[in-house]
């Protein structure tokens, strides 16, 4: 599952971080620019471009509208 989200501020970054860290599956972040983060590393996420909306990308849909919702 894919969802483009924008982020506005380190605190969503950090909320990221925080509900990825608490899931088994993989969860990736991608950027305007093709670049690839895992969103469970802080250090992998602030490598972004956030001035373009991102993706979050996983198999686990559910995981996926946990995170929307953090980040609003």
């Amino acid at each position: 599952m894919v969802k483009q989200v924008n982020i506005k501020s380190f605190q969503q970054v950090r909320n990221i971080v925080d509900v990825a860290s608490q899931c088994y599956d993989d969860i990736g972040v991608h950027d305007e620019h093709g670049a690839i983060a895992d969103a469970k590393s802080i250090l992998g996420l602030m490598s972004l471009d956030y001035t373009k909306p991102v993706k979050l990308v996983s198999e686990n849909a559910h995981i996926i509208d946990e995170l929307v919702s953090v980040i609003s």
